[in-house]
């Protein structure tokens, strides 16, 4: 019997030995491809960009895993003692795999076995293991994943801090509404920082690692809150609460906030966007949705609200002008007329307007039904609210409502100010249109609207649309001309001309009037926006020099050599065309127009900033009787400074006697061009005050003819005027300061002959050296027949089919 026992304990130990070494391989056989877990020592998870306006204002987070990385030290405890009771109580005492735990879990899920329960099995993982599994390993439910993670648990604990492992726990777990990490989850759901939490919120972020779609706090409100309170409750277990405080928790509700995605700022998408655009050419689609920058705009969120408005308003009353268009859609009202209307997707970006169906139609008067309300989950509001849209608070609308809608239509209305219950019609206009605002001093993108909603049309004519710029371009051609020997008060023959082609064709341009003045001032041919003495001028210059003068303004990269090109004939965008008339503004130097300020790593260090220029001094770090800073200014000089301040002189002209006088009304020094090209397909208003420049753009986005009456002066004018008198309301005005050395004298603004101060006689400013004329030069004829040519009419007709203007 003793011999019998002895065979049989060492028959079992060789079993042993043999399945110890089996085990033994088994486990070094998966230890040998285990990932490297050394990697997390240096481990840089994907964050948020975040870009942000010049006041500070949140514009727009970008991710494809929102995260916001918080180091464990800044975490609140709350947050931590919240995770620990609901993930792993004892991570500060385990060495990365809780025995005790292992064998809970064993014995719940043999009693659950035993009772016959149906649900998933209760597991063990430490937080160690869970970050071993979602670093390192896939989720499979494998033992040979289950070993892996236990094997690089031990690993990661002998290398690593708890408090580090904690951290990039917190920061990695995903917990819904595309939240990775704590951070992110309290602005996501609470849209609150992790300070502001509070106990029952930090419960129920805890309560999520184990299944955020379980717990929605829509879809399954009941399940999530007696998820949170069970956190609760092991919270007071673990003396991180009192049961009183615990019980006081549980009583709140979830309070969840969706936090909202994309552009921050309703007024700033097409702004938004093209800052998007222009992060992801320069550090590439990884990096801008997972690189963690901080970025600094230029925008003024103020001025662009003012913008928006200035835009919509000219495009809504140019539009309105037109007549009505169409309705929305139509819909079968059926027994719930409110479901079906929920259904049509309204215009995010428009708040002031709603959509509505019609009841009721009654002659010259409607009942409509309002677009109800739908939650955060997609839930229809079971409120449904009424109310009249008669036909006199249509007033750009001459029929009858009765002949333009029906039972069932959709449009968009808005309240009518001070009558309860009663709404006006609106439509989206058909017309697109643009405003750019900049700094003319360093170039930076105060405000830009790129069209009337951007949940419409994400097309960003300030930017993307290239179209011609007509008459606005003519600056430039009058710069270069001041540059190169004119004077404002040179003189240039307004006659016919005719210019033969190279295939034996004939070019010749007219002016608006169809009409021609004689000999003119350079003054006054940009005031009256004469064609034909812009094309002799630019026949005199030469188009190569004005093609130089068109790319140093960063107008044009490539300008074809045609004279046709003078007036304005090639393509531009807002953008480029604010940027040059900037240029002009600040006294010649280059402008480089941008959206971004300043842009900082995850790390805060600075990786981008738009000011270039030198700053001798400010290295100092702090004032030890030394003098302020020095700024060197080491932007490119493309105008001189003179010719800058007499073509802004001049375009003071352009606001006070000649094509846009519509501007006088923003009552303070305003320098501008307007422009209007073919057909009139685009009108153009680019100008600027010392501290604003503006450019605004309107025209079909398929070019078509707007009408014979709306030029750039009578467009695009108003818009600037309204934009620019609400975006310096309560700034002192300022003039424009004239260049040290330059004199000026008065002159006759028909012939440029000095005269007596005062009559109608023009003050010009004239470089040292040159003077009003004394015996006139005229391009195009002797300077004897000058005495002999009247000029014609000043004032401008309304029609002309053809030409630039």
């Amino acid at each position: 019997m003793v011999r019998l026992l002895s065979w049989l304990f060492g028959f079992g130990v060789f079993c042993g030995v043999i399945v110890l070494g089996a085990v033994s391989y088994y486990v070094w056989s998966l230890s040998e491809d285990l990932p490297d877990y050394t990697v997390l020592m240096d481990y840089q998870p994907p964050v948020t960009t975040r870009v942000h306006a010049a006041d500070g204002t949140l514009l727009a987070e970008f991710a494809r895993e929102r995260r916001l990385f918080q180091p464990v030290e800044t975490i609140p405890p709350m947050v931590i003692e919240a995770f620990l009771s609901a993930e792993d109580k004892d991570f500060y005492s385990h060495f990365g795999i809780d025995i005790a735990g292992v064998f809970r879990a064993a014995r719940d899920n043999v009693m659950q076995t035993i009772d016959g329960g149906a649900g998933s099995l209760v597991g063990a993982s430490t937080i160690t293991q869970q970050v071993a599994k979602n670093f390192l390993l896939t989720s499979d439910q494998t033992w040979d994943r289950k070993i892996k993670e236990a094997i690089l648990a031990l690993r990661i604990e002998n290398a690593m801090s708890k408090d580090k492992i904690l951290e990039l726990y917190l920061n990695e777990i995903y917990l819904g509404l595309n939240s990775y990490g704590v951070a992110a989850a309290a602005l996501n759901y609470f849209d609150k920082g992790l300070y502001e939490l509070t106990y029952a919120e930090a419960a129920y972020l805890a309560a999520l690692p184990k299944g955020p779609s379980n717990y929605h706090p829509f879809r399954q409100p009941e399940a999530a809150i007696e998820r949170r309170n069970w956190v609760l409750d092991r919270m007071a277990e673990n003396g991180y609460v009192t049961l009183e405080e615990a019980e006081a928790y549980k009583a709140e509700n979830l309070n969840v906030i969706p936090r909202q995605g994309g552009s921050q700022l309703y007024s700033a998408e097409y702004f938004t966007e093209e800052v998007r655009r222009q992060l992801a050419s320069i550090y590439g689609f990884d990096t801008l949705y997972g690189g963690g920058m901080s970025v600094r705009t230029s925008l003024d969120p103020q001025m662009q609200l003012h913008a928006r408005k200035a835009l919509m308003d000219g495009l809504i009353a140019y539009d309105q002008r037109q007549g009505f268009h169409a309705v929305e859609a139509t819909i079968e009202l059926g027994e719930d007329w409110g479901q079906a209307l929920a259904e049509v997707p309204p215009l995010s970006d428009v708040p002031e307007w709603t959509l509505a169906v019609v009841l009721e139609m009654e002659n010259n008067s409607a009942r409509i039904g309002l677009r109800p309300t739908i939650d955060v989950d997609g839930g229809v509001s079971p409120d449904r609210v009424t109310g009249t849209l008669p036909g006199s608070a249509v007033s750009w609308v001459s029929r009858p409502l009765s002949e333009l809608l029906n039972v069932g239509d959709v449009v968009y209305v808005e309240p009518v100010a001070g009558e309860d219950g009663v709404y006006t019609l609106r439509q989206v206009p058909e017309v697109g249109g643009a405003l750019v605002a900049m700094d003319p001093r360093t170039g930076r993108v105060l405000a830009m609207v790129g069209g009337f909603s951007f949940a419409e049309s994400e097309f960003n004519r300030a930017t993307q649309a290239m179209r011609q710029p007509g008459s606005s371009f003519k600056p430039i051609v009058y710069a270069a001309a001041l540059d190169n020997g004119y004077t404002p008060a040179s003189v240039i023959l307004d006659a016919p001309l005719s210019i033969a082609n190279a295939d034996g064709t004939f070019w010749e341009p007219e002016n608006y009037a169809r009409q021609f003045y004689g000999p003119q001032t350079l003054r006054r041919g940009i005031e009256l926006s004469r064609n034909v003495m812009t094309v002799r001028l630019a026949q005199d210059l030469g188009i190569p020099m004005i093609e130089e003068y068109a790319r140093l303004f960063g107008v044009y990269d490539e300008m074809p050599n045609v004279l046709a090109m003078a007036l304005g004939a090639g393509e531009t965008t807002v953008l480029r065309m604010t940027a040059a008339y900037s240029t002009i503004a600040n006294g010649g130097r280059k402008i480089t127009p941008t959206l971004i300020d300043r842009i900082q790593d995850r790390y805060g260090e600075t990786i981008y900033q738009h000011d270039e220029r030198l700053c001798e001094g400010c290295e100092q770090p702090e004032w030890r009787g030394q003098g302020i800073p020095t700024i060197i200014d080491t932007r490119q000089q493309v105008l001189d400074p003179m010719t800058a301040y007499q073509i802004t002189s001049m375009m003071e002209g352009v606001v006070q006697r000649g094509t846009g006088t519509a501007v006088r009304s923003v009552g303070r020094p305003v320098a501008g061009k307007t422009g209007t090209t073919n057909d009139y397909k685009d009108a153009w208003f680019v100008g600027f005050t010392p501290e604003l420049a503006v450019g605004v753009y309107v025209g079909y986005d398929t070019p078509r003819n707007m009408g014979s009456s709306y030029t750039g002066g009578e467009l695009a004018a108003p818009i600037f005027a309204d934009f620019v008198s609400a975006a310096l309301e309560g700034v002192p005005p300022t003039q424009f300061r004239m260049p040290p050395g330059m004199h000026t004298d008065w002159i006759d603004p028909v012939t440029g002959v000095g005269i007596v101060a005062g009559g109608s006689g023009v003050e010009e400013a004239f470089k040292p050296g040159t003077g009003p004329n004394l015996t006139t030069s005229v391009i195009g004829i002797n300077s004897q027949a000058f005495d002999n040519i009247q000029t014609g009419a000043t004032q401008q007709p309304a029609f002309n089919p053809g030409g630039l203007f």
